[in-house]
């Protein structure tokens, strides 16, 4: 798969043969620095942008054949996203934002059933007794686990999570990462997860650099 962009009429080669395969239930973690492609490829695997050349084949679906709206409905149904800036609706409590997740995903659910759902999730992630927290009243740590069961609520095949950690300290990033991996693992979800943390990067299953646009499997990460 490659990715270019024209700027001032010459080419950009964002991604150059960029090869990469994940199972279900993996998680494989991305380093490298700014600017070499990490995100592009995150793009590019939400079906956000498309390839200049190569597939991006996702559950089985050819990203590179769908109209913008079979890619929307694509993302509702088969895509969780972790953000490292949160990016909940701070007017809604923590409940609501996980149902609202789930009202997009499958529009078809009663609403009581949807917010069952909503709360056994923001459960498992240790919110039980914050459901009806707005964002403001939720630490750091709790609105990313409240993302976290908002991106995870429709069991996704797939989990992008960009700097999922980036905005926590060191304890609670790694707590986040905990239940972001299990949840993954129970639900037989991949994860492609960007990261700068090191530590983070060893507790993936597999890791791969990202250099100039160029994917590599590195060897073993030590924290």
């Amino acid at each position: 798969m490659n990715y270019t962009l024209q700027i001032a009429s010459r080419p950009l080669h964002i991604l150059r043969d960029v090869a990469l395969r994940v199972e279900p239930a993996e998680v494989v973690a991305i380093v490298g620095p700014s600017g070499s492609g990490k995100t592009s490829l995150l793009m590019l695997l939400a079906g956000l942008e498309r390839p200049t050349s190569g597939q991006v084949v996702v559950a089985g679906q050819d990203l590179t054949r769908l109209s913008e709206d079979e890619l929307a409905l694509f993302r509702r149904q088969t895509l969780g996203i972790v953000f490292q800036s949160f990016h909940l609706i701070p007017s809604l409590s923590a409940l609501d934002n996980v149902a609202l997740a789930l009202e997009i995903a499958s529009p078809g659910l009663k609403a009581q059933a949807t917010r069952a759902a909503a709360a056994e999730a923001l459960a498992a992630v240790g919110l039980g007794d914050r459901l009806h927290h707005r964002p403001s009243a939720l630490s750091g740590g709790e609105q990313q686990r409240v993302g976290l069961a908002r991106a995870m609520i429709a069991k996704p095949r797939l989990l992008l999570a960009d700097e999922p950690t980036g905005n926590l300290d060191q304890k609670t990033g790694a707590m986040v990462i905990e239940l972001m991996f299990d949840l993954a693992r129970r639900q037989r979800t991949a994860v492609v997860l960007i990261t700068h943390d090191p530590a983070l990067a060893a507790r993936a299953d597999r890791v791969f650099t990202m250099t100039l646009g160029e994917l590599t499997e590195a060897g073993p990460v030590h924290a």
